[in-house]
């Protein structure tokens, strides 16, 4: 029986050993932590407060269902997911806005901001839904070697229809004059690395995706689709081992031989990289890379966070689950992250509260909070910086809740940010996302999912094909297993 090595236990990892192993290979899944999940870990805290690390957003959940339906499962065995309503609140400066759970209402509410909008989003959301549709269930799942996998009739005849080559702003724009509108749609775009005005328009795709599929939450966190993930995978024959860094690959006439782990070299006939790429690229002999370092000092990367976990004493009244505070300029923000690379002035940030819907992650009484603020790669963030910008976001809930001196009831508090992603995930720059989905980085642009110099060495996640994002990365790792089953078998 082969036996293969996966370097990783984040999405793709998950993913990518439980088709390896379901296809009759011994895989063992080797995570530096002491728990799965990579970005997605969960900790607890004395306290009693539960917070999920990373992804809070579960949105197109008919991928992690076909996750499970291939193995005769399906998430409901797991866990119970729960329909948020609204699905989110949006603060503006002047007014705040309700993302309500209905598509009916969602319609009533952009009819309300600009006459004649609800009738617009029907059309743009049956141009998002057939996006949606051809690039999730075609597009995506290409492992993207060369341009003519794309020559498929289904994608060829879409082409145009998928709008690649017209930017998402403009796109919105053709749709929606309306300024909070705009940014309703233009939201969940940021959250593929790059301004709105940089991303291609088949990405309005995320807005069927979250807006017409829902918005939900898996109580007990979003780490419980991790656990049900690594339960899968362990049906299938995996093996994991954590505490386990891996140290070096080592190669042996052109191919991998063996990982260093915890210093003991151990033999596979095959690895999927799950790791961060760079990061897994450090571990070859430079010969066997394959890309230079001034290669990734080109990419443009997804922003890396500002990330704080807060425990608070009491419960806070009028905030929803998921808030989006965007009192401020959204471009201006953007440009602190990819032009002038800083700390911005006015920032943007999430809020999320999951207490309000679960009460296994905090104390009766009390609330947990997680904030996110989006921010450029690569720059300082002492704690001096990261207490700042805190209180700035402490300050503007306390505006939208009437609650006062939020941090004196703060009763845990700790922070991650860039050099947090470094440390813990040797995330290049301390990026939080992977590389940005623009046109220049889409598909066949991408890194490439195979070594090209070496035949048993695989990628996956995030800074491969398709992208960012917890979905796409779960694509990610059946792509990888699927290339490694045809080179193997």
């Amino acid at each position: 029986m082969k036996k293969i090595a996966v370097i990783g236990s984040g999405f793709s990892g998950l993913s990518a050993s439980a088709y390896a192993a379901r296809s009759g290979f011994e895989v063992h899944v080797f995570e530096k932590h002491d728990q799965p999940g990579g970005r997605a870990r969960q900790f607890a805290t004395e306290e009693g407060f539960v917070f999920d690390m990373g992804p809070s957003w579960y949105w197109m959940p008919d991928v992690m269902e076909d996750f499970f339906a291939d193995f005769n499962a399906k998430a409901s065995d797991f866990f119970q997911l729960v329909s948020l309503n609204p699905q989110f609140e949006m603060i503006f400066s002047d007014e705040k806005v309700a993302v309500p759970e209905s598509y009916e209402e969602l319609k009533a509410l952009f009819e309300k901001l600009e006459k004649g909008a609800g009738e617009k989003l029907d059309r743009f959301m049956k141009a998002a839904k057939f996006k949606y549709e051809v690039g999730m269930k075609d597009f995506v799942t290409k492992p993207s070697h060369n341009w003519f996998e794309f020559m498929a009739p289904k994608i060829a005849v879409s082409a145009l229809k998928l709008d690649l080559l017209t930017n998402f702003r403009t796109y919105v724009s053709r749709y929606f004059k309306n300024e909070k509108l705009r940014m309703l749609m233009e939201f969940p775009v940021i959250f593929l690395g790059a301004s709105p005005k940089d991303i291609p328009a088949l990405y309005s795709l995320m807005n069927y995706g979250g807006y017409a599929l829902g918005t939900h939450y898996p109580l007990g966190g979003f780490y419980q689709l991790v656990l049900a993930m690594k339960e899968v995978a362990e049906k299938q024959g995996v093996a994991f081992h954590f505490n386990s860094n891996v140290e070096r690959v080592n190669m042996e006439s052109g191919a991998v031989r063996s990982l260093t782990v915890n210093g003991e070299d151990i033999r596979f006939d095959a690895v999927i990289a799950s790791s961060d790429y760079h990061h897994t690229e450090t571990l070859l002999e430079k010969e066997y890379r394959n890309y230079e370092e001034d290669y990734w000092e080109k990419r443009t990367f997804a922003p890396s966070s500002l990330i704080y976990y807060l425990g608070i004493d009491e419960k806070i009244p009028n905030l929803k689950h998921h808030t989006l505070f965007f009192e401020n300029d959204l471009d201006e923000h953007i440009d602190c992250i990819y032009g002038e690379k800083k700390w911005p002035e006015n920032p943007l940030f999430y809020c999320c509260c999951p207490s309000k819907t679960d009460s296994n992650v905090a104390p009766e009484g009390k609330e947990n909070i997680f904030l996110l603020m989006p921010l450029a790669i690569g720059i300082g963030d002492d704690e001096a910086i990261r207490e700042k910008y805190l209180l700035e976001m402490l300050r503007r809930i306390e505006k939208r809740t009437g609650v006062e001196n939020l941090a004196s009831k703060i009763a845990y508090q700790r922070s991650y940010c860039v050099s947090d992603f470094v440390a813990d995930y040797n995330a290049y720059g301390g990026n939080a996302y992977g590389l940005a989905n623009i046109l220049s980085q889409t598909a066949v642009l991408k890194p490439k999912i195979r070594n090209k110099k070496v035949a048993n060495l695989f990628y996956t996640g995030q800074l491969t094909v398709p992208g960012p994002g917890v979905p796409p990365s779960i694509v990610s790792g059946k792509i990888v297993a699927n290339e490694l089953i045809k080179k193997l078998k």
